[in-house]
């Protein structure tokens, strides 16, 4: 589908149907008709390789934050040895800025559902552990639902639909911290351990859950997989990006007349999402920034974002990244100081502590963020706040570390004016 289509563009991920979420009304209107097929020919067409194929040449990349292509994760896993495997669904969602997953469970949790059985049999899996973040307690107990559901059908358990296969999945209650949505904190909350992120290799396809084969994939990736099964690669890949296609659940936020989720395809001008979409910013102000993926990636000023559109190359050209989608618009009267102070506080907050650049190095962040925030910063202190980045980004066990550091990095560059402004004026005294 061209980008000048967008206003025709019907949704596919949450259709405009009442009572999608009720198994029979999902059945109705082509629900499950992915994974019949595939169990129903798994022995021609859509071997377990073929479906992994199909996956990897739609070029469905992770909508996790990552952008990895999820078919070549699927082919990373090692041949079945007759030992257990496992899918890990990410649901935690606990990036500032993210609110897309929610609207799956609530909306379309079936579609996710079979996602997922179907990524279960292109990879032998024996379980699938969905996590979703503790706050979310009625998202999970819509997903509950919807997946006791699907076990009185006979699309859960065993035998699956008369096809052999064996597979069940398991909704799991998250333990309410920013670090178990780092792959394999998630894997050491799910055994019951203190989050702690793995050091890697061994990668989760070697060695995850209880020293098992694993693959953590995104609520919204999964839910692209019954699309690709039912009408093909070569049409899931002509929509949106050539690079970055499909459809996308864009979380528009912050000062803006219509904040909510929207679905269109990737590939959307940043400006159309604005102003036609998000019907424009709030009480007529003008644009300042825009954070398009969800707090840890880089902001954008206004006089940069013409012409970008969304998806991960466009986004890497100007220097900043598609995450999640969560877009955060920010108008001409936001403080972007307490902005920046405000996002390195959650960072330090969630911090695990594991990583001594990552423990100290957020701390520093919001403290001397903190200190230019209340009117005494020195100019010199933003240099040591870029020198602080520099020594955290890359050199931890996961991530957070590089996510704390990349907002101050390009906040502070893309806006040093009125971080020097709110600095005082050292004058040193000559002799």
């Amino acid at each position: 589908m061209a980008n000048a289509d967008w206003k025709t563009y019907k949704p596919l991920l949450l259709p405009n149907i009442k009572n999608l979420h009720e198994i029979d009304v999902y059945e109705k209107n082509g629900g499950y008709k992915a994974l019949r097929t595939v169990l129903e020919n798994k022995d021609s067409k859509w071997t377990k390789e073929n479906v992994t194929n199909e996956v990897k040449s739609a070029g469905l990349r992770g909508r996790g934050g990552a952008g990895f292509n999820t078919g070549l994760k699927w082919s990373f896993m090692p041949k079945p040895d007759g030992g257990p495997r496992y899918i890990a669904a990410n649901g935690d969602e606990s990036e500032p800025g993210t609110f897309k997953d929610r609207q799956i469970f609530e909306y379309n949790p079936h579609l996710f559902i079979e996602g997922a059985l179907i990524a279960a049999y292109a990879m032998s899996i024996t379980s699938v552990y969905v996590y979703i973040r503790g706050e979310y307690n009625s998202w999970i107990q819509k997903l509950q639902k919807a997946v006791d559901d699907a076990y009185k059908k006979g699309y859960i358990g065993k035998n699956v639909l008369g096809s052999g296969m064996d597979i069940d999945l398991y909704v799991h209650k998250g333990a309410g911290a920013y670090i178990c949505g780092e792959e394999s904190s998630l894997m050491e909350s799910l055994e019951g351990k203190r989050a702690y992120p793995r050091i890697k290799p061994p990668f989760p396809a070697q060695r995850g859950i209880w020293g098992r084969p694993t693959t953590i994939n995104n609520i919204e990736t999964l839910s692209n997989v019954p699309l690709i099964i039912n009408n093909g690669a070569s049409w899931y890949s002509s929509m949106g990006a050539e690079k970055h296609p499909g459809p996308v659940l864009y979380g528009l936020s912050g000062h803006i007349n219509k904040p909510g989720v929207y679905e269109f395809t990737t590939g959307m001008l940043i400006t159309d999402l604005l102003n036609e979409v998000a019907g424009g910013m709030r009480n007529g102000k003008k644009l300042k920034a825009l954070v398009p993926g969800g707090s840890s990636t880089p902001i954008l000023r206004a006089d940069q974002i013409d012409g970008v559109r969304m998806d991960a190359e466009s986004l890497r050209q100007v220097g900043s990244m598609m995450g999640t989608a969560g877009m955060l618009f920010l108008d001409e009267d936001t403080d972007i100081v307490d902005f920046l102070w405000r996002i390195t506080h959650f960072y330090h907050h969630e911090s695990c502590g594991q990583c001594t650049p990552c423990r100290e190095g957020t701390g520093w962040l919001e403290k001397l963020l903190l200190k230019i925030k209340n009117g005494e910063g020195e100019i010199r202190d933003l240099d040591i706040l870029l020198d602080l980045c520099t020594q955290m980004e890359g050199r931890t066990v996961c991530a957070l570390a590089d996510a704390a550091a990349w907002p101050v990095r390009y906040t502070i560059t893309r806006f040093r004016e009125e971080f020097e402004s709110r600095c005082k004026n050292t004058i040193f005294a000559t002799a």
